[in-house]
């Protein structure tokens, strides 16, 4: 792929809705599954389920309302509104509220509570740093305070969200040890299980040598989490024997050796039993995928590299794939793909921890599914690392002024905000407003650009998808006399409300994980092979089948079944069709986030890759 920008017609921001065009015909249904081969591999019977009818979007709420005499000179005023806000999730406002009572200067008798109850807002408010010192505030002026084990709790859960282990293990231990017992064991298990840094744990035992949950940690990391090696041999001996633990359970089993051929299990809801037209065209996007990995099966046994591709009707319910999961074969997968749904997500996570086998998630954008397993990685980049990653391209491109980022209020947009800000002031950037909008509202765009001083702004973050979110944002931009750059999703690219000479005429910047650049041999080899076979065009889910398999099966022939430290040492590379790919220092979800702009009506990428 050229280093230069490349000039292409826009494409498809997103993927199509499932249900956009006919079906193709299904494979006949079996008993069991059958190894993949020039047709589609026959997947087990599924039960029928119901098709669905969407029901219609429910009227946005009206927010409550605020407490009465907001900035009251009354303390007691302040520290009940400080609670109320807390309870309404508005925690800036409540910051403001609670922040005059904390010190000892204030001479409030409940100052110790409205210290605390300020360190829950930041922490909610996922500003962990301002928490922490609150928190360090509370223990050194409120010593004597009755509830100081809770504030050591909650400052322990800051140090661990801001990556500093040692210290949260500091604080817990210097908690009593009869309080919050089974809340520590709690702590400790959630954030042991997201370490990956072998020379982190290995450290952390040296400076805790007596830390049994620590140790049983690394141990899991070790055998569960893909992190042995034969080096490690005597270390995870001695923790075994000084504390007590199973050795059968903390055996490693041994490393899987390389094959000249791999299994691949395809455990996807394709509802075969129910025929419908509704049922199938409401499933066209799981025919697409599918048909994508079977044509990345056919171009890796091109080159050599072959793979058994075996398919699994997971149905519309878990029950289904519970039931697949017992069947004996499952275990000895050397790679794992699918499901679609979340529910069938969580349990195929602990399936694939269990029987360490990697399994890739297709289509979830969710990092949480990844945050505690070794085996589970997400195909696409997840909302937060897309935060992360545009933030760290407007910084350099943008010059590192300050930003309004403005965000819609639903978990994904609210990851999104979030892990701008984080990365964004992390390398030296400010963030003005870090607004949290509903953009069904009326005004409620508009209304995010008020309360600051919004001129000085170097460049603006609009992380909506809704369709009323481009014109209210390029009208409050307008109204405002700004003509920074704005970043924002893909989607604007197909909302008819916003045309594409608006977006070209503005300095506009599309988070793109999709993009098709139709110009590259590879997308258009694959268009006219999936049209030759399918007798239609292919979607953008048939592309991400495709990709998908190609790259992680190229892995499996390259490094074997445990491939997750060949990952970890790779950097992006160039797709086969999409623009890149990668895993690199531990992460379970793709770390390449393409972003795009509109120049003279053809979209340019503006931070290509590197070749494959």
């Amino acid at each position: 792929m050229p280093a230069a920008p490349a000039k292409t017609p826009p494409a498809a921001a997103k993927p199509a809705k499932p249900g956009a065009t006919p079906a193709a015909p299904a494979p006949k249904t079996g008993a069991t599954p059958v190894k993949a081969t020039a047709t589609a591999a026959k997947p087990a019977v599924a039960k029928p389920a119901p098709t669905v009818v969407p029901a219609p979007k429910p009227a946005a709420k009206s927010a409550p309302p605020l407490p009465a005499n907001l900035g009251s000179q009354d303390p007691d005023t302040r520290y009940r509104n400080g609670k109320t806000l807390i309870d309404q999730a508005r925690y800036d406002l409540a910051m403001q509220e609670l922040q005059p009572l904390t010190g000892p200067a204030a001479k409030y008798s409940r100052a110790p509570e409205a210290a605390y109850l300020y360190a829950v807002a930041t922490s909610r408010a996922k500003k962990w740093a301002e928490a922490e010192q609150m928190l360090n505030l509370l223990r050194t002026e409120y010593p004597q305070w009755p509830s100081l084990a809770e504030a050591m709790f909650l400052q322990a859960q800051a140090s661990f969200e801001q990556g500093d282990t040692d210290n949260a293990l500091r604080v817990l231990e210097q908690m009593p040890l009869t309080q919050l017992r089974a809340q520590k064991a709690a702590m400790k298990a959630t954030y042991f299980a997201r370490l990956r840094d072998k020379a982190l744990w290995q450290n952390l035992l040296r400076r805790h040598p007596q830390d049994t949950a620590l140790a049983r940690g690394y141990a899991e990391q070790l055998v569960f989490g893909g992190l042995y090696t034969e080096a490690d041999k005597a270390q995870l001996d001695q923790v075994v024997t000084q504390f007590g633990l199973d050795r059968t359970r903390y055996t490693p089993r041994p490393r899987p050796a390389k094959k000249s051929s791999y299994n691949v299990a395809v455990l996807l809801p394709f509802e075969f039993d129910d025929p419908s037209w509704e049922t199938r065209r409401r499933l066209q996007f799981v025919n697409d995928l599918y048909a994508g990995l079977k044509l990345a099966q056919d171009s890796l046994q091109r080159e050599g590299r072959p793979l058994n591709l075996y398919a699994y009707d997971t149905g519309a319910d878990t029950l289904q794939l519970k039931q697949l999961l017992q069947q004996p074969e499952l275990a000895s997968m050397d790679l794992i793909v699918g499901p679609v749904y979340k529910s069938g997500s969580k349990i195929l996570a602990r399936f694939a921890r269990e029987k360490q086998i990697i399994t890739v998630n297709p289509l979830s954008q969710d990092g949480d599914l990844v945050l505690d397993n070794l085996w589970h990685y997400l195909y696409e980049p997840s909302t937060a690392t897309q935060g992360r990653q545009a933030a760290e391209f407007a910084y350099r491109a943008f010059g590192g002024g300050p930003a309004v980022v403005i965000h819609e209020d639903s978990k994904d947009e609210t990851a999104f905000g979030q892990a701008y800000k984080t990365a964004y002031e992390a390398l030296g950037g400010k963030v003005l407003a870090l607004r949290r909008v509903d953009s069904e509202v009326p005004d409620a765009i508009a209304s995010a650009f008020g309360g600051y001083d919004v001129k000085s702004a170097g460049h603006v973050v609009v992380a909506s998808d809704s369709k009323k979110a481009g014109p209210a944002t390029l009208n409050a931009l307008s109204a405002q006399g700004l003509r920074v750059p704005l970043l924002t999703f893909a989607s604007w690219l197909e909302n008819s409300s916003v045309s594409l000479g608006q977006l070209d005429q503005r300095e506009v910047f599309f988070i793109h994980p999709k993009y098709l650049d139709a110009t590259l041999p590879g997308v258009r080899r694959f268009r006219q092979l999936y049209t030759q076979q399918q007798n239609i065009p292919p979607s953008v889910f048939a592309f991400t089948g495709f990709e998908l398999l190609y790259y992680f099966g190229t892995q499996l022939h390259q490094n074997g079944p445990a491939f997750q430290q060949a990952l970890a040492n790779s950097g992006p590379v160039s797709g086969m069709v999409f623009q890149g790919i990668g895993y690199p220092n531990q992460a379970h979800d793709n770390q390449y986030v393409p972003i795009t702009k509109l120049e003279r009506l053809e979209i340019e990428v503006q931070n290509p890759v590197g070749m494959r």
